[in-house]
């Protein structure tokens, strides 16, 4: 069986984010934030289950940071918990905070495993929310004043910089629909939402431009590569009102300094329509190094004319994992294909994985589903290499089990097992599967 090799330069990682994994919800001065708030407040999270302890990454950081040395890990993607550093969301600075993240990158240094920095997986200080959070405009001026201070601290030893994690999840389900802090239901107010975290993005770009720093940045887009059901005209337009909405929403602004016109139109219909600066766009615009993309699944639509958007999703026909997602690796060749030719961007797979659900049978986790799903999904990603694609590295989800956001702690994502009631780790299969990955640089074709 051949061996598909990768580039020689080719960034093996594993991705993980704040909320997910730290726990010390409110050690060491650390400030509140809107998933402490959401996740405290009954029957919004699975069992009532919360972040408090999490994986209990701030007080065992340094035992995770030597499985990623076991893994084999070339780099580490984690994100900052923006009121660990700036409890306020601003103004007073928590030292104890900077402190753990100087020791974590400190360690991982030393493993020789690249940090790569998301400054916002969706954590944000609830004393800004109490401001109107990302409704409020100034929430983007903050988020350029705390991302300032993250790279004059850390911008000479951190190579990669991520602005924002999914904006599309954060404004949607956290804005429209409720299911994620802070959980509100305002459907216009997260376009609004939306675009204030497009500006935040494009201000922390311009803080890095000057600042003079040697590393890259870039942003996070959650993608689903979209299928009409049928080739009738009314599916293939279904299809194209999707993509504009679930995939270009967030990135035609940074490229294309404009949103989406078929998207547009629909809002302008409702009577949602919204006056944004046109200088707005030439700080979103602010041209990055690189896009990452979060892929797990595709998205097969028909025409619905019940729905706004005229779109209703249909179910695949392949296995789906535990969260309820199909399994569909050619979605991910076909997406970065799509990207690749739309933006000419180099793109970094920053999460790929599946949630199944593992048990512990001798010590040990046969998690044969995982190896099948990330072994197809890396030999698309070689495929799109082959192809012309710029990919330069691939972010496997996640490192290990967390709190799986409104599903609490139901879901298992990680290539390694936590016990939540003792906090042992334990290396799955597909963590000595990737392993092998990462030594051979390449995957059995």
């Amino acid at each position: 069986m051949a061996k598909l090799v990768f580039p020689k330069e080719f960034l093996w990682g594993a991705a993980t984010a704040s909320y997910q994994i730290e726990g010390a919800w409110n050690e060491d001065g650390k400030g509140e934030s809107i998933w402490d708030r959401f996740a405290h407040t009954p029957g919004t999270i699975y069992e009532n289950q919360n972040g408090d302890i999490a994986c209990d990454h701030y007080h065992r950081y340094e035992e995770d940071v030597e499985l990623m040395a076991e893994i084999g890990l070339k780099a580490y993607r984690f994100s900052i918990s923006w009121p660990r550093i700036f409890p306020e969301g601003r103004g007073k600075l928590n030292p104890k905070g900077v402190y753990f993240y100087e020791k974590l990158i400190d360690k991982l240094l030393e493993k020789n495993i690249k940090p790569a920095i998301t400054l916002y997986h969706w954590d944000l200080p609830q004393a800004l929310e109490d401001k109107g959070g990302w409704l409020n405009r100034d929430t983007a001026k903050y988020f350029s004043e705390y991302a300032n201070f993250m790279f004059y601290k850390f911008g000479d030893v951190v190579p990669i910089w991520i602005t924002l994690n999914e904006p599309f999840v954060s404004a949607f389900l956290g804005y429209a629909w409720g299911w994620h802090a802070p959980g509100k239901k305002d459907m216009k107010g997260a376009f609004v939402a939306g675009h204030n975290m497009l500006l935040a993005h494009g201000l922390a770009v311009q803080a890095y431009r000057d600042g003079g720093y040697k590393g890259n940045i870039g942003i996070t887009i959650n993608v689903a590569t979209v299928y009409p059901e049928t080739n009738s005209e009314e599916d293939l337009k279904a299809a194209e009102k999707q993509d504009a909405f679930g995939n270009r929403w967030f990135i035609d602004p940074i490229f294309k300094r404009k949103y989406p016109e078929i998207i547009w139109r629909i809002l302008e219909e409702n009577n949602w329509s919204f006056v944004f600066p046109a200088s707005d766009f030439d700080i979103i615009s602010s041209p990055i190094d690189f896009m990452g993309i979060n892929y797990y699944t595709r998205n097969i639509v028909a025409y619905d004319k019940n729905s706004h958007l005229g779109v209703k999703r249909v179910e695949g026909p392949n296995e789906h994992t535990d969260m309820g997602w199909e399994v569909y690796p050619d979605g991910l060749y076909d997406i970065l294909i799509q990207l690749y030719r739309d933006y000419k961007i180099p793109i970094y797979i920053t999460e790929n994985g599946a949630a199944y659900n593992d048990t512990v049978e001798d010590g040990r986790i046969r998690d044969i589903n995982r190896i099948n799903y990330l072994k197809e999904h890396i030999k698309r990603a070689y495929f799109a290499i082959r192809d012309g694609v710029d990919l330069r590295g691939y972010f496997v989800w996640s490192l290990m089990d967390n709190f799986e956001w409104a599903h609490g702690y139901s879901k298992r994502f990680g290539i390694i097992y936590v016990d939540y009631n003792t906090q042992k780790r334990i290396l799955k299969d597909s963590a000595y599967f990737y392993k092998k990955i990462i030594e051979e640089n390449g995957v059995d074709g």
